[in-house]
């Protein structure tokens, strides 16, 4: 591959540059990596290089310096500064450092703003919410001198049993390529770097377990994997992309080049850095066994496209030095990859002479802030069953009752600097607010009588609380029962990186909790704080079921307040489902994207349809979706589809308007529902409105048999629905032409406009 194009001043840094300069250059340097570890064998791989000596030649990165511990932001900055005008200063070439940070929810720093975890960003369905969300914490990012953010995670689930669900966005890939794009660009505006996780493959492993293998046919890879990475690739302009640790039909992504070279650079035109996941070189060697040592493995992930070893130079500094003294043809290599890095520097003004002055204050936790976390919660809540138990209204007392009744550390994803690092240090304030439910609810129902009972810890099995719960429950007017997660990594909690299950029920003895609860006949709610979905049909309907039952996942600083007020009727649910409530474990994979043969049939007695569809969320008010007009449309055309929304109940509500198709025929299977487009819009009772979507003919488009991405002509039925369950108003056209075959140029969104809202006499 020929070098990069980059400017006369980058070109020139480079002429100057000896091998140890460049090779400087493509590592991380772990500052603060101690006794305290957040990452996967960070123990194992960590270096014994002092920094001193690491960063004699300059240092690529800087990893997580606010990320790792609690350290003031204020007191860190400062030390920052120095640390960058040391470089510039005292180092031959005056480069300085990429700051890097975990920004999942919300910048993983001490005392920083904790926003809901991604999974909740398609519960919302709000593209636009997520880019201001995004913008602020670039804006916290690059007041603290942080340059490059390791989100979002583009990876589309396909397993509940794998812990790292609560960072993806949803089961559809369009889904999450329009939010995750929403992300980046949000984050980039405020001119940090956003980093495209975890490319690719890695949320398919065999039986959802963390770095398991993978297996996978390139139809469904390039069909429905990739194309959140090209969303936002192509539309969203990303500055840098994380390999995932996956192995892919026995090839390692690290050392793919047909993946992070030639799809990635070559087809889709990326022109930005590739960092490695936190020790993924290494990896080749001591986990995949495609190299024979660490200096192997460089070279391997070097020449796939991999331009910076991360957290540290295990294998890119003195490993890699001895390997290129028997094989020079590596030079190249490093040239490259040293290019890109000094372009990445140059366009993030680490080349500039100028520092400007180290903040003397910062607010990481600020009024916006917490309006965009508490929109974001509120937007993320769905709820799944309601019998009229729901709002509240004035109730005179309440059992509140479980495990994440009143634990602040239940509504944050593993992610949250909380759960990934305070774990670590007992003690440690916080260093925000975020009220606990019982807190919120209080507040919401100042009338009220609330009792509070935890009933059983989250993964205990012990079920002696269970009684003294029950007895609140018999006491009270309602109960409310809160379950769920409590968000960790590597067997710390029930859900987050590394913490994988091999089945989908609630952990320890909460669902003997709830049964308990609802056994006594006092109307109940049930709340489920999670990071996945549980297979929770059992209290949705049956002798067990709940009067309602509210799914959130991880709703972040302001999830209490937003939960207590959907509960109390003064805000009203909008979230809808973004991964699709499994049925069981045994069900699984399973995606709404599934061909005929992969839903239920007659000739298996296994039932795999889920409890809850894709798309599914209940609100206090009621809508019609009717009248949908497609005009038939050419294959390398656009599909002008509209439809006419009414809220016919009789409160203000919002609809997720979502257009589903299937096309009816085809070369290859196709799958019995397919998300084309998607609109919130907000009604008052009797308002109506016209929702009209541009669907561009490629959102049909698929691999055909030749490993082309084509559309066809034939039929295409469509609908609009409260699920992708659920035709409520149908329509079907023709698709016109020859075969169209997508090229670089081909859009891959849809875009909708709303009508004026129309009253409708009552």
């Amino acid at each position: 591959m020929d070098l990069p194009a980059v400017s006369q001043r980058v070109r020139a840094l480079h002429a100057q540059m000896t091998l140890d300069e460049k090779l400087a250059q493509l590592v991380g340097y772990w500052v603060d990596q101690g006794d305290d570890l957040v990452a996967p064998m960070a123990g194992e791989m960590a270096t014994s290089t002092k920094y001193e000596d690491a960063s004699a030649h300059g240092i690529g990165h800087l990893t997580r310096v606010y990320g790792t511990r609690p350290v003031d932001p204020v007191e860190r900055a400062e030390w920052l500064w120095n640390e960058q005008r040391r470089l510039r200063e005292r180092s031959r070439l005056g480069i300085g450092a990429i700051v890097h940070e975990e920004c999942l929810t919300g910048l993983a720093a001490w005392k920083a703003a904790t926003f809901p975890t991604p999974l909740a960003w398609g519960a919302a369905f709000d593209p636009e919410l997520t880019e201001q969300v995004g913008a602020a914490i670039g804006r916290s990012m690059r007041e603290l001198g942080i340059h490059q953010g390791l989100a979002p995670v583009l990876d589309v689930i396909t397993d509940p049993r794998w812990g790292r669900v609560d960072e993806c966005i949803a089961e559809d890939p369009y889904v999450v390529g329009t939010i995750g794009t929403a992300y980046v660009r949000g984050l980039q505006s405020s001119g940090v770097h956003a980093t495209l996780k975890h490319f690719a493959g890695y949320s398919a492993s065999q039986a959802g377990r963390n770095h398991a293998p993978v297996h996978m046919g390139r139809r469904r890879l390039q069909d429905v994997v990739l194309p959140p990475f090209e969303m936002a690739v192509r539309d969203g302009g990303v500055r840098s992309v994380m390999n995932s640790y996956a192995e892919i039909d026995g090839v390692p992504v690290a050392s793919n080049p047909e993946l992070l070279t030639e799809l990635l650079r070559e087809e889709w035109g990326f022109d930005g850095t590739v960092v490695a996941d936190y020790f993924a070189v290494a990896f080749l060697h001591a986990l995949h066994g495609v190299a024979a040592d660490l200096g192997q493995a460089a070279l391997l992930a070097l020449r796939a496209g991999i331009d910076i070893e991360l957290p540290t130079g295990d294998a890119f500094v003195g490993p890699l030095r001895e390997r290129l003294a028997t094989d020079p043809h590596g030079l190249a290599d490093v040239d490259r990859a040293v290019l890109r890095v000094l372009a990445q520097k140059e366009e993030l003004g680490l080349l500039d002479e100028d520092l400007s002055e180290p903040p003397t204050e910062v607010a990481l936790d600020s009024p916006e802030l917490r309006e965009l976390a508490r929109r974001s919660a509120e937007e993320s809540v769905v709820l799944l069953s309601n019998d009229g138990m729901l709002p509240l209204g004035a109730v005179r007392s309440v059992a509140l009752i479980g495990p994440n009744a009143d634990a602040a550390e239940s509504l944050m994803g593993c992610y949250s600097f909380a759960n990934h690092v305070l774990a670590h240090h007992p003690g440690t304030a916080l260093g925000f607010e975020i009220p606990t439910i019982a807190e919120a609810l209080r507040v919401e129902l100042p009338s009220a009588s609330i009792e509070v009972e935890r009933g059983c810890d989250v993964e205990d099995p012990d079920p002696a609380g269970i009684d003294a719960a029950v007895a609140a429950a018999a006491r009270a007017e309602a109960a409310i029962v809160v379950v769920g997660d409590r968000a960790g990594l590597f067997g710390r909690g029930t859900v987050g990186e590394g913490n994988d299950v091999d089945d989908l029920e609630l952990p320890g003895a909460q669902r003997r909790l709830v049964e308990a609860v609802v056994a006594t006949g006092t109307p109940t709610v049930v709340v489920v704080v999670s990071g996945r979905p549980y297979a929770i049909g059992w209290m949705l309907e049956g002798p067990s079921a709940a009067g309602a039952v509210i799914q959130a996942f991880f709703p972040g600083e302001e999830g209490g307040p937003a939960i207590a007020r959907i509960l109390s009727g003064s805000s009203a649910p909008s979230g809808r489902l973004p991964v699709s409530l499994p049925r069981s474990a045994g069900a699984q994979p399973y995606t709404y994207l599934h061909p005929v043969l992969g839903g239920p049939t007659e000739i298996t007695s296994a039932d795999n349809t889920p409890v809850l569809p894709f798309g599914h969320g209940l609100t206090y008010t009621t809508f019609a979706r009717e009248e949908l007009d497609v005009a038939d449309a050419a294959t390398d055309g656009t599909l002008v589809a509209s439809v006419r929304v009414s809220n016919t109940g009789e409160r203000t509500g919002t609809d997720v308007v979502q257009l589903y198709a299937r096309d009816v025929f085809a070369s290859v299977t196709r799958p019995v529902a397919q998300l084309l487009a998607y609109q919130r819009v907000t009604l008052d009772p009797g308002e109506s409105a016209t929702v009209t979507f541009d669907v561009p003919a490629t959102r049909l488009a698929f691999t055909g048999r030749d490993g082309r991405r084509i559309v066809e002509p034939g039929r295409v039925e469509l609908w609009v629905g409260p699920s992708c369950a659920v035709r409520e108003t149908e329509a079907a056209i023709e698709l016109t032409g020859g075969t169209h075959a997508l090229t670089a140029d081909s859009p891959r969104s849809a875009v909708a406009t709303v009508s004026p809202l129309v009253r409708e006499s009552r």
